[in-house]
């Protein structure tokens, strides 16, 4: 239940618009009517381009310095005897004085800038004083220090005194000064008030109004009308009732998803069912991918495909298997829907990269198959993804070319699931194929002291690793593991090696000096010895389990019936059984095959094709009657393949040819 309040925490608290649609498909449903007033608001390429008109038409704010223009009037009366001699004529001299008098109140009519300005000729302008307005008029009629040299030309050739220009010229050079400085703040403030003012809506809609009818297009004032009302009804303000509502019903419907899984593992996955950490591993993992995704939504949905996703299902099969990592894919999926937008895309994609990743991710230890996965993956991101887009836009005029960027990091992220894989092993005790492929080197610290303390077991458990992982290839089951589990399955002979007859090498039988059932208990305990090396050497469960199964509940023959004979009476048979539990998996049941068939087939004298036939036969045959395999999920038509694996391996290494008639 905890992880089901964590995911209904992460849902959008809002009502979901029910109704699916498309730019410039037919409207699927039945005629739509407003189910109340609403606004109908402007796209987002309306509100961009009033904006844009509204900074184009933006009015500039300038401070006038007023003590300026005073100051250059009065220095151009003290300046202008200095520079203009009374030997010049008095006429030229008259007119030259009135000359720049005029150029002076030309320059400062409206003003003279203080640098330049990039603002378009057009603009309007209004001049301040402190907080009053002296003059509106076009950014134009502002002079700019570099224009004042050509007006002054100008003045000077209208008038007809062009000798005097360059006395004219540095006059003014000396005495201009800039007396308008923009006002930045201002003119920003006075734009974004206005900016906020823009109306977000252009009419509005009456309730019982008719939208839109079964099979009109969906264009136009149509679509903008839809979406309109599709944003009013999922952002309105919810009452604390309506607001429970919502909690409730995505709470049933969390639960109702989440409830499947845990069904689906009850049905076929019951040992996963019953382990409370792997359960807890499921989950957990199904919340961090709706964690992830809700983060990055809420922060940018165009990032949405980055996350990647397929690192669920590849978690999951490598510690698991192929069909849960899908099931628990596709329910991952599901309820992401009801958080990132275009939903049905999303679901379509990441279900289609899902069911990609399963199929095409085989033996992750091997670092090739992923980056070949991870590529093909991507790929099919980037197909389905085009196509979607064609079937919206009818083109590929507007697509985002950087959409198929996001999806090569989303592959690229995918590579992350190698360390993850590794953190998960120490954090939740689980094992994973790497791991496997680790513990299957024969150079490990325990399959070296097996092979110096009890070399003919060791021996054995390679030739019997070779058989399983044969048989396990045949019928579709966990190679690696198998071969694992038969490396260190007899282990626990380590302990007393010399009562086992592969390591009695001197001809001395250790069991002459013992009674049927001590003798019994010591070969039965390498069950019980194995278990508890493993466990203090840290293998994991999924190994031990091989230790625990490979002789299931059958009996130690040879000296129960020793014991019989010699008493000539009944014996207690649970006395010489060996503990159990039997074998509870297709790779447990594969073991105990192949183990009791490679033992056994050292007793074969002159063997011949025939006698190896029958000798398979009647070994897996007893173990079948006894029941031993009830619990696995084993079917016979495996068992028989099986037997024909063990037959020819077995006529493999005695080297047997085909027989000839003579």
């Amino acid at each position: 239940m905890s992880t089901v309040f964590l995911i209904v925490y992460l849902f959008p608290k809002s009502g979901k618009f029910k109704y699916n649609f498309e730019k410039g498909k037919p409207w699927q449903s039945e005629n739509l009517y407003a189910p109340f007033d609403f606004a109908i608001k402007k796209s987002n390429e309306e509100i961009t381009q009033e904006k844009e008109r509204i900074s184009s038409n933006a009015v500039l704010y300038f401070n006038l310095d007023s003590i300026i223009y005073n100051g250059v009037d009065n220095l151009f009366d003290s300046k202008f005897p200095e520079v203009f001699k009374d030997t010049i004529p008095k006429q030229d001299y008259e007119q030259l004085y009135i000359t720049g008098k005029e150029i002076i109140d030309e320059l400062y009519l409206f003003g003279v800038l203080e640098e330049e300005y990039n603002f378009n000729k057009d603009k309007s302008v209004v001049v301040l004083n402190g907080r009053k307005t002296i003059h509106k008029t076009l950014f134009s009629n502002l002079v700019e220090l570099n224009e004042v040299p050509s007006m002054v030309s100008a003045s000077i050739l209208e008038k007809g005194l062009e000798p005097y220009k360059t006395s004219y010229l540095s006059l003014f050079f000396d005495l201009v000064q800039p007396n308008l400085v923009f006002n930045k703040s201002l003119t920003d403030k006075a734009l974004q008030d206005e900016i906020n003012n823009i109306s977000y809506s252009r009419g509005s809609v009456k309730r019982e109004t008719l939208i839109i009818s079964k099979g009109e297009i969906v264009e136009g004032d149509k679509f903008q009308i839809l979406q309109s009302l599709k944003s009013e009804y999922e952002s309105q303000l919810w009452s604390e009732a309506n607001y429970n509502w919502i909690l409730i019903a995505y709470t049933l419907l969390v639960s109702l998803a989440l409830l499947m899984l845990l069904l689906f593992l009850r049905k076929y996955r019951i040992d996963v069912f019953e382990n409370n950490t792997k359960v807890t591993f499921i989950f957990f993992n199904i919340f961090l991918i709706i964690l992830i995704t809700t983060l990055v939504v809420n922060y940018n949905s165009k990032y949405i495909y980055v996350v990647p996703i397929c690192i669920l299902p590849l978690v999951f099969k490598a510690f698991f298997d192929a069909r849960l990592g899908l099931f628990a894919h596709v329910i991952t999926v599901l309820l992401l829907g009801f958080i990132v937008p275009n939903s049905y895309e999303y679901m379509f994609l990441q279900i289609i990269a899902g069911i990609v990743t399963i199929l095409t991710v085989s033996e992750l230890y091997k670092r090739a198959n992923l980056f070949i996965s991870v590529g093909q993956i991507t790929l099919i991101y980037i197909v389905a993804y085009f196509a979607f887009f064609v079937i919206h836009e009818g083109s590929i005029e507007t697509i985002e070319w950087e959409t198929f960027m996001w999806f090569v990091l989303c592959g690229l992220a995918t590579l992350f699931v190698q360390p993850l894989i590794y953190a998960y092993e120490k954090l939740f005790g689980l094992v994973s194929d790497v791991s496997l492929l680790e513990l299957s080197d024969t150079n490990t610290k325990l399959l070296k002291e097996l092979s110096n303390k009890a070399p003919g077991t060791f021996h054995h458990s390679l030739n019997v690793a070779n058989l399983a992982e044969a048989c396990a290839n045949e019928i579709g089951a966990n190679a690696m593991l198998i071969r694992v589990g038969a490396l260190y399955h007899d282990i626990g002979k380590m302990k007393n090696p010399v009562y086992f007859t592969e390591n009695q090498s001197t001809g001395i039988n250790a069991h002459d000096e013992l009674s049927s059932k001590e003798s019994a208990k010591i070969i039965i305990e390498h069950v019980i010895d194995g278990i508890e090396i493993a466990k203090k050497n840290n293998l994991p469960d999924r190994v031990i389990d091989f230790i625990r199964t490979h002789h299931g509940t059958s009996v130690v023959y040879y000296f129960y019936s020793k014991e019989m004979k010699l008493l000539d009476k009944k014996v207690n048979k649970h006395d010489y059984s060996y503990p159990g539990p039997k074998p509870f998996s297709k790779e447990t049941a594969i073991l105990m095959m192949c183990d009791s068939v490679e033992a056994a087939s050292k007793s074969l004298k002159e063997p011949t094709s025939t006698k190896i036939d029958a000798f398979v036969e009647n070994i897996i045959n007893k173990q079948i009657e006894e029941e031993q395999f009830l619990n696995a999920n084993i079917t016979f038509k495996e068992i028989e393949s099986i037997k024909k694996i063990l037959k020819r391996k077995l006529a493999n290494i005695y080297h047997l040819r085909i027989e000839y008639p003579e």
